[in-house]
């Protein structure tokens, strides 16, 4: 496995490392090669911000020192996909419980529970939930956002001890899969930290795994 995916199974986390993502779209061509994802349905995506401004140290230094700092990054890519949350606003904003936050720690979709009302979409600050059939066939019809598709953690390659495919055709290992611990820790080591906010941070891991982050 590449050195960002730590480890798998039952208890896994995803979450990105910006100072080391370079906006390649390896990853993005990783999931639609592994899944056979069409064109315009995308699991993960690469956000850039600040697209073109340099920060105060030039264009790749310390991001996230900056932002606790309270000065501006600069241009910063962000791989941005289910992060499978602890408190995972998608679920609990789902109406049909089509969205469930599963023993193992990974967030499912009940393909026929959903009923395309986009819910998840409002309730997810980090643009996973996907909606590809959205102006086609009966959802047209019925003005619905189609079937929910999002990130699965690669669950089933996970099963058989392999590493989500974005995570291991990184070239850059920005993308890193393991305990909430394991990141924390592999985040220090590399002198990087979290570039979400504190409110963030509990959504993704919970209050208690959120505070290994601030602690370092």
């Amino acid at each position: 496995m590449s050195q960002g995916v730590m480890s798998t199974g039952e208890g896994m986390r995803i979450f990105p490392d910006v100072e080391a993502c370079i906006d390649c779209g390896g990853c993005v061509v990783a999931c639609k090669r592994t899944w056979d994802r069409e064109i315009h349905n995308q699991r993960i995506d690469i956000t850039t911000m600040a697209e073109g401004q340099a920060g105060p140290q030039g264009e790749n230094a310390n991001k996230t020192d900056r932002l606790a700092a309270g000065e501006r990054p600069g241009e910063t890519s962000l791989p941005m996909q289910c992060y499978h949350c602890e408190n995972a606003p998608c679920v609990s904003v789902c109406p049909t419980n089509a969205l469930q936050k599963e023993d193992d720690g990974f967030v499912t979709v009940t393909e026929d529970l959903c009923v395309g009302c986009q819910y998840c979409l409002s309730g997810c600050p980090f643009g996973a939930p996907q909606f590809p059939d959205s102006n086609e066939g009966t959802a047209q019809l019925f003005g619905t956002g189609g079937i929910m598709d999002k990130c699965t953690g690669c669950r089933e390659r996970q099963e058989v001890q392999k590493g989500p495919a974005c995570a291991e055709e990184c070239a850059t290992d920005a993308i890193l899969v393991g305990s909430a611990g394991e990141i924390a820790d592999e985040l220090e080591a590399r002198d990087s930290g979290p570039f979400f906010n504190e409110e963030a941070m509990e959504i993704i891991f919970g209050a208690n795994d959120a505070q290994l982050f601030s602690d370092q």
